[in-house]
């Protein structure tokens, strides 16, 4: 995940403000919401850690591993969620592609991170055609959404930055622009 300074740097700004929206997702909604919020907070705040330029930090040895078991924990979750909806997969692809590149990360020495080919190239490949499909889907389904609230035909005025729904796919749109990102970088 550690390629150049100033994409490596955006990508950490990114993903961290995500995080940082999901959080107040999670005060303002309530039940499975709340729980999706907290899941896609840990998951901007985790892609924020993981895409820190090796140039400024690069983490102990022993990080990947707790990055793996933690995106594991992570997706049990996502998995018995997954059960009552489709919807709930794309969380738990998202998760175990997290536990994978920190697997690679874990098994790749200091200075390959970054130069990419250190990963299986068919599971990388696999990912990065399911986020970049994500991604396409997630852009197309914002753009009708964006241009009613944008026409000031419907209000909206009084709802908090956590209960705005194209907002809320925004967030998800850029965790999918930073995980094809770290993938291409793996």
């Amino acid at each position: 995940m550690h390629g150049p300074a100033s994409s490596g740097w955006l990508l950490v700004a990114l993903c961290a403000v995500t995080g940082a929206y999901c959080l107040m997702r999670m005060r303002s909604g309530a039940g499975e919401e709340r729980g999706t919020a907290g899941g896609e907070a840990l998951m901007g705040f985790g892609m924020a850690a993981m895409a820190v330029p090796a140039a400024v930090f690069t983490p102990p040895s022993w990080a990947w591993p707790v990055y793996a078991v933690v995106f594991g924990v992570a997706a049990v979750p996502a998995l018995w969620a997954a059960r009552s909806g489709a919807h709930h997969l794309h969380h738990l692809v998202g998760a175990g592609a997290m536990v994978y590149m920190s697997v690679v990360m874990a098994g790749a020495p200091a200075h390959a991170h970054g130069q990419g080919g250190s990963g299986a190239p068919l599971l990388t490949g696999a990912l990065l055609l399911y986020f970049a499909g994500y991604v396409l889907l997630t852009g197309v389904r914002l753009v009708p959404v964006a241009a009613v609230a944008g026409s000031g035909a419907g209000g909206g005025g009084s709802a908090g930055w956590g209960d705005r729904p194209e907002l809320a796919r925004a967030c998800r749109l850029s965790m999918g622009i930073s995980m094809v990102a770290m993938l291409l970088t793996l």
